[in-house]
């Protein structure tokens, strides 16, 4: 049995190996986490830039990498803490973002500012106990090559966003957007797509 699947099926060993990475009732690594054991675990690409005030609530146990070239701008936070983490290239991560995991940034992405993409989502199904002792449920969010997501816009789990598509500013997105559309609202509707065969945008209202 490999050291990982000792730790897996060792609740004890495991809740106290996740101590050593990250205090009791938080989410940020500890220092010696962030700065040395990411390092060997995370992949960064040639000429990345991650500003220094971006908050990187990032984990071995999961997967985060990014491409060459791309940026995370100040004041976002990444967090790979429940699910894997991954930008592609020449991609922006825009001031204020909030990236939590499961999570999939293609390549030559633009995430203006203050977007909330999350893969998780907190359980509520018993009324009688506090929502933050239900546990968690996750869904992978996937955005697609070529994306433009405007400022204040809402990514909810499950969702997949097609390439090329546009999410206007402030939008809530619950459902997947198709490639080469526009999707508006709260919660959003695809208000245009490109025709391929006429070689023209068509509203869709």
């Amino acid at each position: 049995m490999s050291v990982s699947d000792q730790i897996k099926n060792n609740p004890r060993l495991k809740k106290f190996i996740h101590w050593l990475l990250i205090p009791s009732n938080q989410a940020r690594p500890r220092l010696w986490v962030r700065l040395f054991l990411n390092r060997f675990y995370h992949q960064r690409g040639k000429g990345v830039i991650i500003r220094s005030r971006v908050r990187m609530d990032v984990v071995p146990f999961n997967h985060f990498s990014i491409g060459n070239h791309s940026m995370i701008e100040d004041f976002s936070t990444v967090n790979n803490g429940v699910g894997a983490v991954e930008i592609g290239e020449n991609s922006l991560v825009g001031l204020g973002n909030v990236i939590i995991g499961p999570v999939k940034i293609g390549n030559n992405v633009i995430l203006a500012q203050n977007i909330v993409a999350s893969g998780l989502n907190h359980n509520y199904n018993d009324v009688m106990q506090p929502i933050h002792k239900q546990g968690v449920s996750m869904a992978p969010i996937v955005i697609e090559d070529d994306c433009w997501i405007g400022s204040n816009a809402v990514i909810t789990a499950g969702v997949t966003i097609g390439k090329h598509a546009v999410v206007a500013a402030g939008a809530v997105v619950t459902k997947n957007v198709p490639p080469y559309s526009v999707a508006v609202g709260n919660p959003s509707r695809i208000i245009k797509k490109y025709d391929d065969t006429r070689k023209e945008w068509i509203k869709t209202y």
